[in-house]
């Protein structure tokens, strides 16, 4: 890819976008399809920042624009997600190998699962650019309380914070009551974490054959206590370890 080719950064929830905006030096507003697209440079490198708002419907939508419009050539999602793997704990960071819709069902014409008519129930991120994901993803967490300050790590218990790879599931559904949680981990064994944006998105990178990675802030358990000082982990410790990561990456 050349060095001049936009890098599309994506987050759901504008606490997760707000401190990306910050660090822009020349961001211009482009307002299209009722969301504006931050377009600049960060770390020297061309970047359209958008706030995708939530749900695998507006996620495609802006996926698709940040590819039609803006001509990305890869692009990035951080935000957060419920831990539902075992060792995921609050404060670690899951970074997608695949994603699958966990509400996809078009049973009995397709498996449970399974995209009619694409043949499959999981779509892959790409693995060159997972890689470089990874490396800064783990420079950040080796030095927390140095992104984030030491009163959110005693707060939120960061302490030595990890790094998982594998499967993150997708769905319109927040998962917030430990009986939800427990039969996505029945239908789903392998996956590690749970959002609402993921999926729709690979799905739209795959169609145009655009590079794809996400990386997802453990906030919750996805259980009954998901709720829990969950705007303040976002702003506290989500949002800094989204910048920490993606300034590490856009500097190699």
């Amino acid at each position: 890819m050349s060095p001049a080719a936009p890098i599309g950064l994506m987050s759901a929830m504008h606490e997760e976008l707000v401190l990306l905006l910050e660090a822009m030096p020349d961001e211009q507003r482009v307002t299209v399809a009722g969301r504006d697209f931050w377009l600049g440079h960060w770390q020297g490198r061309s970047v359209v920042v958008v706030l995708s708002r939530i749900g695998k419907v507006a996620a495609a939508t802006t996926a698709t624009a940040l590819i039609e419009r803006f001509g990305v050539q890869q692009i990035v999602f951080t935000g957060v997600a419920g831990g539902v793997g075992p060792g995921v704990r609050v404060g670690d960071v899951v970074l997608a190998d695949s994603f699958v819709q966990h509400d996809m069902d078009a049973s009995p014409l397709f498996p449970r699962h399974e995209v009619p008519l694409y043949g499959c129930s999981r779509f892959a991120t790409d693995p060159a650019l997972s890689r470089g994901l990874a490396l800064a993803a783990q420079q950040v967490l080796a030095q927390v309380a140095a992104h984030v300050g030491d009163a959110a790590v005693a707060e939120f218990a960061l302490h030595s914070p990890r790094l998982h790879t594998g499967l993150i599931a997708s769905g319109d559904r927040f998962v917030s009551t430990t009986s939800e949680c427990r039969a996505l981990q029945q239908a789903l064994p392998e996956a590690l974490a749970v959002e609402m944006e993921g999926a729709a998105v690979a799905q739209v990178c795959s169609d145009y054959g655009v590079p794809f990675a996400a990386l997802r802030t453990v906030s919750d358990q996805a259980d009954d206590d998901a709720h829990a000082d969950f705007s303040r982990f976002i702003r506290s410790v989500a949002s800094r370890y989204s910048l920490g990561m993606l300034s590490a990456w856009l500097a190699r």
